[in-house]
């Protein structure tokens, strides 16, 4: 019988270590919570494309060292990696925000209203932090700010990670994202777990939404060359005309969806996005090009849904005396959330936000570059309401639009959770 209760009496110390440190975390982040919005408005202010994030990053950098905490910078072009050590042996992990904003024109009217400029595609746009990253980043500046003062009570050691652009770099010859790059440059390597948050527009504030397994899609750009023969539109009998063929070819790819993908599993998207063929109203041009973007869960499921876009649009092309090239470009993985990893950190997500405030959310078709962390090492990212009480989500304006907006009353459980998940996992 000893032996039953002596790992028991062990297992009940380690909950109650955990436990212990959450009243410490709590009265911490709501001394910091004026002290972030002010950040988050300053960032707001300043935004930064992707890999332009300086001064972002700059400001990540001096915060960091200000608290004790082991500074690498320049990490992927402008990322920033904070190290703290903790006072006791156990796992390293990982927690992760975004720093880049878009090539987006505020309409918002706040006191921090972007009005930055900058020439994005060749073209002069305004800047914006149009997805909440400035909020990501000011949260995980916070938690950094509360995990070093209790840094003697940790069982382990903590990993900032501050990513330049996650909205991914697509300039001639380049094309790449953060995460990717921050991967490539061993950031993972000692790492045992990873979490992140994204902010939510359509989710009320004080609300958490998670899902296991496959929680975002993969995204894949598409593009479709359809080669005919040119002819006389009086005669389109003399050549093979690569239109008619292209709107075949679109129709048919919808089958997809509709017959060959198992959607009682996940979703999936095939949406073409432009089509370009053609410079006379009497001429049946020579080809046709397509092009646009595919969303799918899973390698399995992503894997099938690329062989059925070949199949279907060379067989279509063939079968109408044409040729058809299909080119597959992989962006980014899906994001995969560990499932063993977020049963354990289900509990955790209730302590900080409330049992009847957590819920589980369907899959998401946007993508996010987090899935390059989650293919190195077990990972948890989640959602974390940014929508004023009692708003309307389908009202709200969404995430990379000008009226975007986050409700500030919504960062102090950010604070909590990611705090949360480093104590509780350290102790799980």
């Amino acid at each position: 019988m000893k032996k039953l209760i002596i790992p028991f009496v062990l297992l009940s110390g380690m909950a109650f270590g955990q436990t212990k440190l959450r009243p410490a975390i709590d009265k911490k982040a709501t001394e910091i919570e004026s002290k972030v919005i002010e950040w988050r408005r300053d960032i707001h202010q300043n935004p930064e494309l992707g890999n332009q994030e300086v001064r972002t990053a700059k400001k990540i950098a001096d915060h960091l060292r200000s608290l004790g905490i082991e500074v690498t910078e320049g990490v992927a072009v402008t990322g920033v990696v904070g190290y703290l050590k903790g006072g006791k042996p156990g796992p390293t992990v990982a927690l992760r925000a975004d720093m880049d904003a878009l090539p987006v024109t505020e309409r918002v009217d706040l006191p921090f209203k972007s009005t930055k400029t900058a020439i994005y595609n060749g073209q002069e746009t305004g800047v914006m932090h149009a997805c909440g990253h400035d909020t990501h980043v000011a949260i995980l500046m916070g938690v950094a700010e509360i995990l070093a003062g209790i840094k003697d009570q940790i069982q382990g050691n903590v990993k900032f990670i501050f990513q330049p652009a996650e909205e991914g770099i697509y300039e001639p010859g380049v094309t790449t994202w953060g995460a990717k790059q921050m991967v490539e440059q061993g950031v993972m390597k000692d790492v045992d777990a990873v979490f992140g948050l994204h902010i939510s527009a359509q989710t009320e504030v004080g609300k958490i939404g998670y899902r296991s397994g496959p929680a975002q899609a993969a995204v894949d750009n598409l593009e479709i060359i359809v080669h005919g023969t040119q002819a006389h539109g009086a005669s389109p009998w003399s050549g093979v005309d690569p239109i008619v063929t292209s709107s075949q070819i679109v129709t048919g790819l919808q089958t997809i969806l509709s017959r060959s993908v198992n959607i009682t599993e996940n979703p999936a998207v095939v949406t073409v996005g432009a089509i370009h063929g053609g410079i006379r109203h009497n001429i049946i041009p020579e080809k046709v090009e397509m092009i646009g973007t595919i969303r799918t869960f899973g390698e399995e499921q992503q894997a099938l849904v690329h062989k059925r876009i070949t199949e279907i649009a060379t067989n279509i092309a063939e079968s109408a005396g044409a040729r058809a090239e299909v080119n597959i470009q992989k962006l980014y993985p899906s994001t995969v959330n560990d499932p063993n990893l977020t049963s354990k950190m289900v509990a955790t997500l209730e302590a900080a936000a409330g049992k009847e405030n957590v819920r589980v959310n369907p899959p998401v078709t946007g993508a996010e570059d987090f899935s390059f962390y989650q293919r190195e090492k077990p990972g948890l990212f989640i959602g974390l309401g940014g929508m004023k009480k009692g708003g309307d989500s389908t009202k709200t304006p969404s995430h990379h639009t000008p009226d975007f907006y986050i409700d500030e009353s919504g960062f102090i459980l950010g604070l909590r959770v990611m705090s949360y998940f480093v104590v509780d996992y350290m102790n799980k």
